[in-house]
């Protein structure tokens, strides 16, 4: 079982950055693909970015590509998203999310993910 809590979150303006936060509990931290997807009200929660379990391969949606980085430190059990140029469409909640995996690669369906965070609320104002 793992435990996943975002932080980070906040207000800020258009054009902005923020560094979010995503630190996991257990041992194991490892072996998951971490992923970030976000959420707006009365929309399905989708994809962001996602890192592998190394560090190594990543991947990221076309509405973020250029902007936003992943990353990961497997000794302090944390994945990190950067977040530059902010635009107001990326205002959502923010989830982390952890895929158990053998496999050094990266995932982007949000069914495929095990153990999901309570989220952050990202509000980027114009």
């Amino acid at each position: 079982q793992v435990q996943l809590v975002e932080s980070g979150g906040g207000l800020v303006q258009a054009g902005g950055s923020l560094r979010l936060s995503c630190a996991a509990s257990g041992r194991t931290f490892s072996t998951y693909a971490m992923g970030w997807f976000r959420q707006t009200p009365g929309k399905e929660r989708e994809f962001a970015a996602v890192i592998s379990r190394s560090g190594g391969p990543t991947y990221y949606a076309d509405s973020v590509k250029g902007r936003f980085t992943i990353s990961r430190d497997n000794a302090k059990n944390t994945v990190y998203l950067q977040m530059n140029s902010l635009k107001p469409e990326d205002t959502a909640v923010y989830y982390c999310a952890a895929k158990l995996t053998t496999s050094d690669r990266w995932y982007r369906g949000r069914y495929e993910y095990d153990y999901w965070g309570q989220g952050t609320q990202v509000t980027v104002s114009s």
